[in-house]
C-alpha cells in the first residue's frame, strides 16, 4: 500500500493513504517516498533511495509536472511564511501548520510520483546500506547540538571570530547531512545545516556534549589503509606512517618525511615512486576497479571517471563507505542507551558519551576498528568540548 508521511519527526506521526489523512499508522503500509523516524522497524520500501540523488522534482514524470509545479510552489510559499514568522519546523508538526486541502493535494501528487519511481527504477545494489545510513543521519538531524558561544567573546577583536560569532547566533543547531552530495559518497551538509564539516578548529570549543564528554574515533591513515587492503596486503597494527618509514622506505626517512612522500605519490597519478608502488600496488587496484570509463567500487558504487581521477575515486569512495558502515554498527550498539552519535566528519566519528556506559567503551573501539578490509588502527580522543580533545591509548 502506497502512502506518504506528513512529517518525519517521531512526535509527529501522521500519514496520507487511500485519499485520506490519518493520525497514526495503518497496517499494510509498504511503499512511500522517504523515511521518517516512526517508520523504523516497518517493512517499507523508499522511492527516494531507488532514485538515489534525484529529488521529487527530477523524478516527476512529464504528465504530472503541471500538478507538481503548482503544489510545490504553494509548499515553498508556506515555508517562506514560516521562516518570516520565525516558526521552527523542528519544534512543530508540519501538518498542524497548513490547510488539510493542501496536504491532500500535495500527498496525492507525491503518491503518483512514488508509484512511478517503483515502476521505472531498479532497486540499488547498496539499498540496505543507504537505508541504514539514512536512519542514522535522521537521528543526528533531530538531535540538537549543545552550543556554548561564550568562549568566542574572548576573541572578538579577531575579525574571523567576530564574523563567526554573528553567524552562529542565528545558525540552526542541527547537523543536516546530504548523502548524495558527492560522487564518491562522502557526506556533505545541506544549506540549512550547522557547518560541522567546515567548522574552524579554533571555533570548535563552542560544541559541548549533552552527556559527560565527547569520544572521537578516527582511522589512522584511512585512505592509505584502504589502498593497502585493495592491493591484497594485511593491515599493520602500528601507526601506518611509521610502518611505511620502516617497511616501504627501509628506514631511509623518518615518519613525517614518509607521510609527505606517500601522499605526494598517492594523490598524483603521474608520480613515480617504485617503493610505494611495490607495496601498495596502485596499478593492480586500477585494473580491478576501473574499466576505462567508470569506477566500480567494492561497495557497489559506479562513478564515471577518467584515468587521472579514477584512483582517487576508488580510494575515497571505498574509504567513505567503509567508515559509514562502521558508524552504522556503532549506532546499533548505542540503541536504547544514553550515549549517542553526535556527528561525523569525513572518517571521524564523534560520540556524545555518558560515564554510566563506560562498560562498552572498549567494545565500541573494537567494533569500529573491525572492518571488511581488516582491522584499521583507530585513534581515540576524549574531551569536555570538541575544541579540546586529547588522544588516549
Amino acid at each position: 500500500m502506497i502512502f506518504q508521511t506528513l512529517d518525519d519527526k517521531k512526535e509527529c506521526v501522521a500519514i496520507y493513504c487511500e485519499d485520506k489523512l490519518h493520525k497514526g499508522l495503518l497496517p499494510g503500509l509498504t511503499n512511500t517516498w522517504a523515511y521518517a523516524d516512526y517508520l523504523d522497524g516497518l517493512d517499507v520500501e523508499y522511492a527516494s533511495i531507488y532514485c538515489f540523488g534525484i529529488g521529487l522534482e527530477e523524478a516527476c514524470p512529464d504528465e504530472l509536472r503541471p500538478r507538481w509545479e503548482a503544489v510545490s510552489s504553494r509548499l515553498r510559499a508556506y515555508i517562506v511564511s514560516f521562516n518570516e514568522a520565525k516558526v521552527n519546523l523542528n519544534e512543530n508538526c508540519f501538518f498542524d501548520l497548513v490547510p488539510e486541502r493542501f496536504l491532500l493535494e500535495f500527498c496525492e501528487v507525491k503518491n503518483k510520483i512514488t508509484e512511478y519511481v517503483f515502476e521505472n527504477y531498479e532497486r540499488p545494489k547498496n539499498y540496505d546500506f543507504l537505508l541504514s545510513l539514512t536512519k542514522m543521519l535522521h537521528e543526528i538531524r533531530y538531535r540538537s547540538l549543545n552550543l556554548d558561544i561564550s568562549p568566542l567573546k574572548d576573541d572578538l577583536e579577531n575579525y574571523k571570530t567576530r564574523q563567526f560569532f554573528k553567524k552562529v547566533q542565528n545558525t540552526n543547531p542541527h547537523v543536516v547531512y546530504d548523502i548524495s552530495g558527492t560522487k564518491t559518497g562522502r557526506l556533505t551538509t545541506k544549506k540549512n545545516s550547522f557547518p560541522i564539516l567546515t567548522l574552524d578548529k579554533f571555533h570548535r570549543t563552542i560544541l559541548k556534549p549533552k552527556n559527560d564528554y565527547f569520544v572521537e574515533l578516527d582511522f589512522n591513515a584511512a585512505e592509505l589503509r584502504t589502498l593497502l587492503a585493495l592491493s591484497g596486503q594485511n593491515q599493520p597494527e602500528e601507526d601506518l606512517h611509521e610502518w611505511n618509514a620502516k617497511n616501504v622506505y627501509k628506514g631511509s626517512v623518518d615518519r613525517e618525511k614518509a607521510k609527505k612522500r606517500i601522499f605526494a605519490w598517492l594523490y598524483n597519478p603521474d608520480s613515480k615512486d617504485y617503493p610505494s608502488d611495490k607495496i601498495y600496488g596502485r596499478e593492480v587496484v586500477m585494473k580491478k576497479y576501473f574499466d576505462g570509463r567508470q569506477v566500480n567500487t567494492l561497495f557497489g558504487r559506479t562513478i564515471p571517471a577518467d584515468a587521472y581521477h579514477a584512483l582517487n575515486y576508488i580510494i575515497q569512495s571505498t574509504t567513505s563507505d567503509l567508515f559509514l558502515r562502521q558508524c552504522i554498527k556503532i549506532r546499533e550498539i548505542l540503541k536504547n542507551r544514553k550515549s549517542k552519535i553526535a556527528f561525523c566528519i569525513h572518517d571521524s566519528l564523534v560520540i556524545d558519551y555518558s560515564y554510566e556506559e563506560n562498560d562498552i567503551f572498549k567494545e565500541l573501539i573494537e567494533i569500529f576498528s573491525d572492518t571488511k578490509l581488516g582491522n584499521y588502527k583507530t585513534n581515540v580522543s576524549v574531551g569536555s568540548n570538541f575544541g579540546e580533545m586529547r588522544k588516549i591509548k
